[in-house]
């Protein structure tokens, strides 16, 4: 007995010192805003000013249909020792909701408790890079001219992850300016993390399609976050399988759309992790794709029988349903289970398909550019291949080519003749993006 207990005490304290290694090697790069940092009180007030903002907007009902007026909106509330202004707030509010995101969700996550992580990597940003305790949105202070620029594009943003709902530029959830007197102001926004959950997440890429200057050395340093870039990428693929048409085809989308704003030096984000075994096993089962159709299929119409979405997602099997959770994230142990609808004909829950779509159902659902999400937190941002799961997103997408990108394109042609470089005309650049996408994806 006394064995058994011993033996049993050392296995509990090998998975604690395990446990503890994990979270050290996670928390590489990323610091906690305890009371003793120099951001604490910085951060500290922008959750209270956060708060009283969503607080506004949750008393406020939500609208489908935007004025041009709430594109510009813009309010200020005043708190103990400082100001925060809220620009825009109608149009991300219905961002979020779009994005199935709670103002409850969204409080909980920015003004809980639990103190801000500081990010650090080797990025040569001069911003402030600030993320959530639960690592699911990053805080970006940006200057003016960026706030500026997202501001005046962003119902053409709206516009277009409303014709493209997976495209996959970054989400901007809120824009803000913090105020304190004789001290500072900072503009900062607030996006959707790329990388959500990023437990098993060891690797990261920025891809920007060029070569001059895009070799970042491998070897880990202690206190940031190594992010690789293009000539790291070399000799690699990203591994799709059939995802790869749709993925080659939205960047285009999103590309062109970047090409129309005069906007260049956008990044890819990468990072990729292998897929559990029993990912793999419940990939294909039928709980999972009534899942995934789900969060592919836009219900705010609520169908009706005679209205049904025309989307190909599954064929006429509801008597071989078996409830599958692999594919769940933590906190969703029943989601597969209530998808599949106890005591509900399959065909009848949530406006799914009766039988086998049609070749020209297939192709409207392509037409309109969708994919069946994968079944996982932060769907959007993620593809699943047939080994491995990455994680992709477009980032840095406020860079215009103007007057001092034309002379700096000029100068970088009389450096680097005859190579591959980051500042080039929109329409280069997106071409040479969208080029190295297709190359790198099979």
């Amino acid at each position: 007995m006394a064995q058994k207990k011993a033996a049993g005490t050392s296995r509990a304290a090998r998975q604690r010192r395990w446990w503890r290694l994990r979270q050290r090697w996670r928390m590489l790069g990323v610091f906690e805003i305890n009371p003793e940092h120099e951001f604490y009180h910085l951060t500290s007030m922008i959750k209270e000013g956060i708060r009283a903002s969503i607080q506004t907007t949750m008393d406020t009902p939500g609208q489908d249909t935007l004025t041009a007026e709430q594109f510009k909106a813009e309010e200020t509330q005043t708190h103990e020792g400082f100001e925060m202004q809220t620009f825009a707030a109608p149009a991300f509010a219905k961002l979020r909701r779009s994005l199935d995101i709670t103002e409850e969700k969204y409080m909980n996550s920015l003004c809980s408790g639990d103190c801000y992580l500081q990010f650090v990597s080797n990025s040569k940003s001069k911003a402030d890079f600030f993320v959530t305790n639960d690592k699911r949105f990053f805080l970006k202070t940006q200057n003016r001219r960026e706030v500026t620029f997202l501001l005046s594009n962003l119902q053409a943003y709206m516009e277009h992850l409303e014709k493209y709902p997976h495209s996959l530029l970054v989400r901007f959830l809120g824009v803000h300016q913090i105020v304190i007197p004789n001290q500072m102001k900072k503009y900062f926004i607030v996006m959707q993390s790329v990388f959500y959950p990023d437990e098993r997440i060891n690797i990261r890429y920025d891809i920007k399609g060029c070569e001059v200057g895009r070799w970042t050395n491998p070897t880990l340093t202690q206190h940031i976050i190594k992010v690789l870039k293009d000539n790291n990428f070399e000799g690699q693929h990203i591994a799709l399988g059939e995802e790869k048409g749709w993925f080659a085809s939205q960047m285009k989308m999103d590309a062109a759309f970047l090409q129309e704003l005069n906007v260049l030096d956008y990044s890819l984000l990468l990072a990729h992790q292998p897929l559990h075994q029993d990912e793999l096993d419940g990939k294909h089962s039928l709980a999972n794709l009534v899942i995934r159709a789900t969060k592919s299929v836009d219900l705010k119409d609520s169908p009706t029988a005679s209205d049904r979405p025309n989307i190909p997602l599954l064929e006429e099997a509801a008597d071989q349903v078996v409830v599958d959770t692999t594919d769940c994230g933590p906190g969703q142990p029943h989601a597969a289970a209530e998808a599949t609808g106890e005591g509900t004909p399959l065909q009848e829950k949530n406006g799914l398909p009766e039988k086998t779509r049609t070749d020209s159902e297939l192709q409207e659902f392509n037409e309109h550019h969708r994919r069946l999400l994968p079944n996982c937190k932060n769907s959007i941002h993620v593809i699943d291949g047939p080994d491995r799961r990455y994680f992709v997103g477009i980032i840095d997408i406020f860079t215009v080519y103007d007057t001092k990108k034309r002379l700096e394109n000029m100068w970088k042609n009389i450096r680097f003749p005859g190579r591959a470089f980051s500042t080039v005309s929109p329409p280069n650049y997106s071409r040479r993006f969208c080029q190295w996408i297709q190359e790198h994806t099979r």
